[in-house]
């Protein structure tokens, strides 16, 4: 009789994240540097950092001066990769691109909708906390707040903002913690090498994200 497992988590393979990370640098020219990593603690992966309540575990910066560290050379991230392979794989926003950050609920319809427009896409991440990055031009996290307003939404409300200079997004394959790996919902290729402008998307994510709002209210208040 056959005994029926649950399928394990996949573990985060060291040469799986150094090759991602080289590929990062070497396809897409983007600056990459290592962050957190996950450490077996306690029954559970706790993170590098030591803190219990980590909200990212193994997932975000690991030293202060992070930005200092982020390098766009293979031969650079092979060495940072080889003295520590678990890292999770950073990179910097406000350089090679920034990323507009929604609801995966909201991402997803704005995805369908800019594709069934034909609109001009760039690479688009979906995090284990049910976010969606779109990858733009550098410059959105200036001017997305007042794109939104123009187009009579506060960004706040409809919980659409922008990673810029400054910040920076993991990357696939990282994994946050038990709650699972960063994944591409569209992934880097030679077709979307070319990043959009935010001018580009917004219309489309404001949209979606406002009708999400209003959706959600309407759910509170019912």
């Amino acid at each position: 009789m056959g005994v029926t497992e649950t399928a394990p988590i996949p573990k985060q393979r060291g040469e799986q994240l150094l090759d991602h990370a080289v590929r990062y640098a070497e396809e897409r020219h983007w600056d990459v540097f290592a962050g957190t990593w996950l450490e077996p603690g306690d029954g559970r992966e706790l993170c590098s950092c030591g803190a219990a309540d980590c909200p990212a575990p193994g997932a975000h910066a690991a030293v202060k001066d992070w930005a200092a560290h982020a390098t766009g050379s293979a031969v650079q991230v092979r060495r940072v990769w080889g003295k520590n392979p678990q890292a999770s794989i950073l990179l910097p926003t406000g350089r090679s691109f920034d990323a507009l950050d929604v609801p995966d609920s909201a991402g997803f319809l704005a995805l369908a909708r800019l594709e069934r427009m034909q609109r001009t896409l760039g690479p688009v991440t979906l995090t284990p906390d049910h976010r969606m990055l779109f990858f733009v031009l550098p410059g959105a996290g200036v001017k997305v707040a007042d794109l939104v307003r123009k187009l009579g939404w506060t960004p706040s409300a409809i919980d659409l903002t922008a990673r810029g200079e400054g910040e920076y997004v993991a990357a696939p394959p990282t994994r946050f913690g038990g709650r699972g790996a960063v994944q591409w919902a569209r992934r880097p290729t030679p077709a979307n090498r070319w990043l959009p402008d935010t001018e580009e998307l917004i219309d489309a994510l404001a949209y979606a994200c406002g009708s999400e709002a209003a959706a959600e209210r309407k759910r509170r208040q019912g």
